[in-house]
């Protein structure tokens, strides 16, 4: 069956806040649903389909891959994709997706999700998720420290609490940060779960489509997932080896952004860690353009020789500062505790945020961390996860160097979870991936942490997760891979710095 007019009769509108791969799917869907395309029909492939609707290949192949999730067509290796007998069949069930409003998406949008869903199988080896090994989870205080605090609840405790978080733990969590060096009161602590949370009430309290956000480039994932489905406008202030204050001044009185987010103490994805001279000069910038900065903070007390700087919130001289932290990567992200540290009035907004979504974060969680903090084993855990990461870090490195030398570049981190790795030409990121994953070896490629879809040669691996045995072999397996000669084009470059409108 030629389907050519079918699909010349589909109207894609790349305006629509509705992306083109679910446009065409919902289309395709209509026709296989109303028997207008039966069941064995041979679709176009996925070149032909792009040239047809004018499109990109990533769009077409996204497409296809809706309608197989939908069980409406399958795909048969070296033959094509095909209408499946299910699909031909009109379906009683509700139409869910057409009630959905519409959604935010994009090829990499289930990348969190999927990394987090079984990083530690037995069978994988998961470069991928930042997450800390299980293996090194306190237990033993947790197990203590649940005990102790049997004898500090009352019932009331385990009823509804006040949004802002458990009036404990807010004053435990702020001598702890003062103690770390950042200037903090109890009234200026939104608890929150997981900085994940934190970041997405800020961007609901100030966020409203066509605004413009500033972001590093590359940038954390999370982030940029964030401001996107809120429909803001993406400014990029590419990395290089310093903030360019030059041209972030530029974006200040060319577009004048609602925020500037920035990782300065071992950036995800790329480890870097901002001098204290490019802190104060940011903050000088920033004060005489009352710019509102983000300061995500999840990897400052994971440093593996010496301390950071001082972060942005100790700097700030203006209360411009707001300030994203989580126990997640220090603790377990189980937990899923973190907070936001801002100015009171801002601190009331996102409260009344976040009562709209779960009126607080979970009460058991906080105590805990509260008799953590309180009877101070927080200290002893930080120096036993510091040795041990550091080991796994230098065991990565040494295993890229031995491995991988004359494929891949990257710089030492000197703290937080990864190493930022460029792969030399003609070695493609993209088949590295699919041939790894298939090997049962993961990571991230670098074109998730852009927010163009440009072209990247670079890819993120977390040496946290696994012992050094296991990075070991995993390491091996990439260099296994790319000395057979895993050429290919990258599908992702790095940010040119314009708006994403």
């Amino acid at each position: 069956m030629d389907i050519t007019k079918i699909l010349t009769s589909f109207k894609i509108d790349p305006k629509s806040t509705l992306p083109m791969y679910l446009q065409i799917a919902n289309c395709l869907a209509a026709k296989i649903i109303d028997l207008h395309i039966p069941s064995g029909t041979k679709l176009p492939p996925e070149r032909i389909l792009s040239q047809t609707l004018g499109v990109s290949r990533t769009t077409a192949i996204n497409a296809y891959k809706l309608l197989e999730d939908r069980s409406l067509v399958s795909t048969k290796i070296g033959s094509g994709t095909y209408v499946t007998a299910a699909g031909s069949s009109p379906s009683p069930s509700i139409p869910w997706e057409q009630l959905f409003i519409p959604q935010y998406n994009s090829p990499l949008s289930s990348l969190l999700r999927t990394m987090v869903a079984s990083p530690t199988a037995e069978n994988a080896i998961s470069l991928a998720a930042g997450m800390p090994d299980p293996a090194l989870y306190p237990l033993d205080i947790i197990e203590s420290a649940f005990k102790r605090s049997n004898y500090q609840l009352n019932a009331a405790d385990f009823g509804h609490i006040h949004t802002e978080g458990y009036q404990p733990l807010r004053h435990s969590l702020s001598k702890w940060l003062v103690k770390t060096g950042v200037p903090s009161r109890p009234d200026n602590l939104l608890i929150v779960s997981g900085s994940q949370q934190g970041l997405y009430l800020i961007v609901k309290t100030f966020i409203e489509p066509r605004d413009y956000i500033v972001v590093e480039s590359p940038t954390y994932l999370g982030a940029i997932q964030a401001f996107e489905s809120a429909g803001a406008r993406v400014l990029c202030l590419p990395q290089t080896n310093g903030y360019d204050l030059s041209m972030l001044e530029d974006y200040l009185v060319r577009y004048r952004p609602k925020l500037f987010y920035t990782i300065p103490t071992f950036q995800n994805p790329t480890g870097r860690v901002a001098s204290l001279r490019e802190r104060q000069d940011l903050i000088r910038l920033a004060s005489r353009h009352r710019l509102v900065i983000i300061e995500d903070d999840p990897y400052s007390q994971l440093y593996y020789n010496q301390q950071p700087p001082p972060t942005l919130k100790a700097l700030d001289t203006y209360g411009g500062v707001i300030y994203l932290g989580t126990f997640s990567k220090i603790l377990f992200p189980g937990l899923r505790i973190g907070w936001v540290n801002a100015p009171h009035s801002v601190i009331n907004r996102l409260a009344q945020e976040k009562q709209y979504i779960d009126l607080h974060s979970n009460n058991i969680a906080q105590t805990f961390l509260n008799t953590f903090l309180e009877e101070d084993y927080l200290p002893g855990h930080l120096n036993t996860v510091r040795t041990e990461y550091k080991k796994r870090r230098d065991t990565m490195a040494n295993a890229l160097k031995r491995y991988c030398g004359d494929y891949v570049n990257f710089e030492l981190s000197e703290g937080g979870f990864y190493l930022w790795c460029t792969i030399a030409p003609p070695a493609s990121p993209t088949e590295l991936l699919r041939q790894s994953t298939a090997a049962g070896v993961s990571f991230v490629p670098g074109e998730a942490f852009y927010t163009n879809g440009a072209i990247s040669r670079e890819i993120r691996l977390c040496f946290a997760t696994h012992n050094e045995s296991r990075l070991a072999e995993g390491i091996r397996l990439l260099g296994r891979i790319l000395a057979s000669g895993c050429t290919g084009t990258p599908s992702a470059s790095p940010s040119t710095g314009l708006p994403i409108i």
